[in-house]
């Protein structure tokens, strides 16, 4: 009886057909960008030539444009981790602050849906749970796209908002904090032993945004793996069994990436550190009140637009942080 062949495992092709996808993408991606320099450079010769400036603003639109694709590109090549090119599960829990901070929370979830959205990924909520008066207590939604957790990798941990709260009667500033935990969502079958004895399961109904069957039956799993205190909660998928499924599939993925950073020198590995959701512990500043500023406390980036970056404009941040990993990661080599 012969062999299966490559291409005969499902799994195996799938793998195979979506790397090349990603590689014919960047060949795609790379022949448009050097089809737009030379266009820029003949732009720029043909006003010199006609001694034309009224040429110039449509000349600085096209070099912007390539400047903003190439730095783009350029950010995508330190994508090289082993989980890099996976879909992402986005976690937010709201932190110290009360109403305050589930507010911040549905403002985070907001921003990263918008910013899903710009780059033509796909988002599905797992998990909703609202908050007691206004906002999301905790909300884990799973975006889906080229390179997602790569990019999002850089968003895990404690998020701090300062501005007049509307919810404080004396309209004084407020801080306010939401933690936000990023895991990839690996598909295939991790080899991961866990005891029954050490999961605790629970079932509860269904709440918030979902399909038919919200609040209406307890088809919802919360699966907690005692000896770690890991905690993955599916409330999305039709039945019971599903969302067991899917959360089983998630406690593995994290139980996988814990152990991977056991294994690594550094804490700020592929899963980072999660610290404590309040005072000092944040990695990025919002601030709304007296003045308007956005700061990653990790590489000092700077962005003064709040509301451009509430509306998902978070790039310069991501992009900035995947610098800074990858020229430690060098530093660590020399």
């Amino acid at each position: 009886m012969e062999e299966p062949g490559f291409w005969d495992d499902p799994d195996k092709s799938q793998e195979a057909m979506k790397e090349l996808k990603n590689l014919k993408d960047t060949v795609e991606k790379y022949t448009q960008l050097a089809q737009a320099y030379e266009d820029v450079e003949t732009m720029i010769e043909m006003g010199y030539e006609e001694n034309d400036e009224s040429l110039i603003p449509e000349i600085q639109e096209m070099l912007d444009t390539f400047i903003e694709e190439y730095e783009a590109l350029k950010i995508s090549t330190l994508l090289s981790a082993e989980y890099d090119n996976s879909n992402a599960i986005l976690t937010l829990h709201a932190g110290a602050g009360g109403t305050e901070a589930c507010d911040w929370t549905s403002m985070l979830f907001r921003m990263y849906c918008r910013w899903a959205d710009q780059h033509g990924f796909t988002t599905e909520v797992l998990d909703f749970l609202d908050g007691d008066e206004a906002g999301i207590k905790s909300v884990t939604v799973q975006i889906n796209g080229e390179n997602v957790y790569g990019y999002l990798k850089s968003e895990r941990g404690v998020h701090r908002l300062v501005r007049i709260s509307p919810f404080n009667a004396n309209g004084k500033r407020q801080t306010s904090f939401a933690s936000c935990d990023v895991m990839p969502d690996i598909e295939e079958d991790l080899d991961v032993e866990i005891n029954d004895d050490d999961l605790r399961i629970d079932t509860y109904r269904s709440s918030g945004a979902g399909g038919q069957h919200v609040n209406k039956t307890s088809s919802a799993i919360r699966i907690t793996h005692i000896p770690t205190g890991v905690v993955v909660q599916c409330q999305n998928e039709r039945s019971q069994f599903q969302n067991k499924d899917k959360a089983m599939q998630m406690l593995k993925a994290k139980l996988y990436m814990l152990k991977q950073q056991e294994n690594m020198e550094k804490i700020s590995g592929i899963r980072g550190e999660i610290s404590e959701n309040g005072f000092g512990s944040q990695i990025r500043s919002y601030v709304m009140q007296p003045y308007k500023l956005v700061k990653d406390h990790r590489t000092n980036t700077e962005v003064a637009n709040v509301d451009s970056v509430m509306d998902g404009n978070i790039d310069p941040f991501i992009n900035a942080y995947l610098k800074w990993i990858n020229t430690s990661a060098e530093s660590d080599e020399e």
